[in-house]
């Protein structure tokens, strides 16, 4: 059984991805954001936190498949 708190962030990641992939970046940042706020360590929120600020900055092509490609290392 997994606690309310990690439920919670479970519950936001998951809005988040849902956010992430329609393109709504700046929404699914905060709603990322939101699961960080509870779980400072979890990794997948910080991961695609990261992936919608660069989004927000640099908006994906037309077609985009919702695929993080990196650019530096």
């Amino acid at each position: 059984m997994i606690s309310e708190e990690k439920r919670r962030v479970l519950e936001l990641f998951k809005e988040g991805r849902r956010l992430y992939t329609m393109q709504k970046f700046a929404e699914a940042r905060d709603a990322f954001a939101r699961a960080i706020a509870i779980d400072k360590e979890d990794g997948p929120s910080r991961i695609y936190h990261t992936r919608c600020k660069h989004y927000i900055e640099n908006p994906p092509q037309p077609g985009w498949d919702g695929v993080f490609v990196m650019k530096e290392k």
